[in-house]
């Protein structure tokens, strides 16, 4: 999630591509896969070590946003250009859907009753209400979504930003401010703070899944966007670029 980087577009979108494959792929398969043994814990720490992993590989070619969200912030903030932006998420939206399907096709090798549970259950998607695993109503989901998506991007911009002291850390950073995220917020809306993330799963979730995903693509993107205009004003080092 560094600064834009002059590779060509078609390597940085293969490196979103991939990076989002991880991150999908992690979220998706511990969710569904391994939960029942992990916890809640098992799947926040799946999603920050595979951002972790995502942006040590391909971060210096990227960028390593992974997420709508961020790459909609990083523009905002007058890091990329907003050219880049639409091939940017259209490379994490397939990305997601590679994971997503994957995913999909190793549990259809499982037994049927857990086959039809993970899509019953919505297959690792995002909900409100009723699909909240706490039983959160939607405005809950909605300032938890749009508070955690803009600090998210408050830390991302920050440990990026030149004059960051210590830039070879910033992927631990951001992957422990990831984890944190989804502690506090699996409960309310299973956590989402990234588009493809939800669309992803929703793919393949039941039709409350699709139903439900309005808010996880709109929400988490106002937040980025809200974020990456704000944060030059509200975290710039005095006497550096916030470029």
């Amino acid at each position: 999630m560094a600064e834009t980087t002059p590779a060509p577009l078609l390597p940085r979108l293969i490196a979103e591509a991939f990076g989002t494959l991880v991150l999908v792929g992690a979220v998706i398969g511990t969710a569904v896969f391994a939960s029942a043994n992990t916890g809640y814990l098992g799947i926040a720490l799946a999603a920050g070590l595979a951002v972790v992993v995502g942006v040590y590989a391909v971060g210096s070619i990227s960028g390593g946003h992974f997420n709508p969200a961020i790459t909609l912030g990083v523009a905002a903030s007058g890091r990329l250009p907003w050219r880049d932006v639409l091939p940017y998420i259209a490379a994490q939206l397939v990305g997601g859907f590679v994971a997503s399907s994957l995913m999909y096709a190793i549990a259809a090798g499982a037994s049927k009753s857990f086959f039809h549970a993970a899509i019953k259950n919505g297959f690792a998607s995002n909900g409100y209400g009723e699909h909240s695993l706490g039983g959160f109503d939607l405005a809950s989901v909605i300032i938890v979504e749009f508070i955690l998506t803009a600090v998210f991007l408050y830390v991302v911009l920050s440990v990026t930003a030149p004059g960051f002291t210590n830039p070879g850390f910033a992927p631990l950073a951001i992957g422990l401010t990831l984890t944190v995220i989804h502690l506090i917020s699996i409960p309310v809306s299973g956590t989402s703070v990234n588009p493809a993330r939800s669309i992803a799963s929703a793919i393949y979730g039941a039709d409350w899944a699709r139903a439900d995903l309005w808010v996880f693509i709109i929400v988490p993107a106002v937040a980025g966007l809200l974020a990456g205009y704000t944060w030059k004003f509200l975290f710039a080092r005095a006497g550096v670029p916030a470029k």
